[in-house]
């Protein structure tokens, strides 16, 4: 079985986070790259499975960085290679599985609650006993999904959670601590003054973060369990 993880960042802020510890703990090798300016592998080979994180960028400025991940999320589902994707991973899986991604009519920034589907209880969320989890949110495009993918969340706005074959995407963000959601009220401080969002409501309260990191352990512990 490869050990071998492949942590694809689309920017430097948005990091593997609390994942990257428990990758590490189990004994998983982590290569980093950064899309931008890293040569993307064409193949999925070599690697026990291959998380894409989130980013700023949209799917439909067909960014050449961006459809290169593409190239290699299809070769992944192609070879049964297992996929987590964050946000804009989400938003390239579902593109590259066949659906379409564009502008929602509202953003989500901050702290909201999902539905977990029955579908997701021997999936991705197997273990997640409530029907609606707490979890943060900073996206503001959404997708529409092709016909063979399985539904594992949603929100009152947008699905939130789904499966493509091997590829999992999930639009929202369980690996955040409190260290990385300040470094993004920073760097994206224009986004969060433009929408008119007041700070206070996207800093977490020790039990949000307490909850978020248990959902994210489960998580964790269902996407690796094929792998070990």
């Amino acid at each position: 079985m490869q050990r071998k993880i492949l942590s694809v960042q689309n920017i430097a802020c948005e990091t593997l986070g609390t994942l990257e510890q428990m990758f590490r703990s189990d004994g998983f090798e982590i290569e980093t790259i950064n899309a931008k300016s890293d040569p993307v592998p064409a193949s999925s080979k070599g690697y026990g499975a291959i998380v894409i994180l989130g980013g700023p960028m949209a799917v439909y400025d067909n960014l050449p960085f961006l459809q290169r991940e593409q190239d290699l999320i299809s070769d992944a589902i192609k070879n049964d290679t297992p996929v987590l994707g964050v946000c804009l991973g989400s938003q390239l899986i579902a593109q590259a599985g066949g659906g379409r991604v564009f502008r929602g009519k509202k953003k989500e920034i901050g702290w909201y609650s999902v539905y977990v589907t029955p579908a997701s209880s021997n999936d991705i969320f197997r273990g997640v006993t409530d029907k609606t989890i707490r979890v943060f949110q900073w996206h503001g495009d959404t997708y529409d999904l092709p016909a063979n993918t399985k539904i594992l969340a949603y929100s009152d706005l947008y699905p939130q959670a789904f499966r493509i074959g091997s590829a999992v995407g999930i639009q929202f963000h369980l690996e955040v601590d409190k260290h990385l959601i300040e470094s993004w009220m920073q760097e994206y401080g224009a986004e969060v003054i433009a929408e008119k969002i007041k700070p206070e409501s996207i800093l977490p309260s020790e039990g949000d973060l307490e909850e978020l990191s248990a959902r994210c352990k489960t998580v964790y512990n269902n996407f690796t369990r094929i792998l070990k």
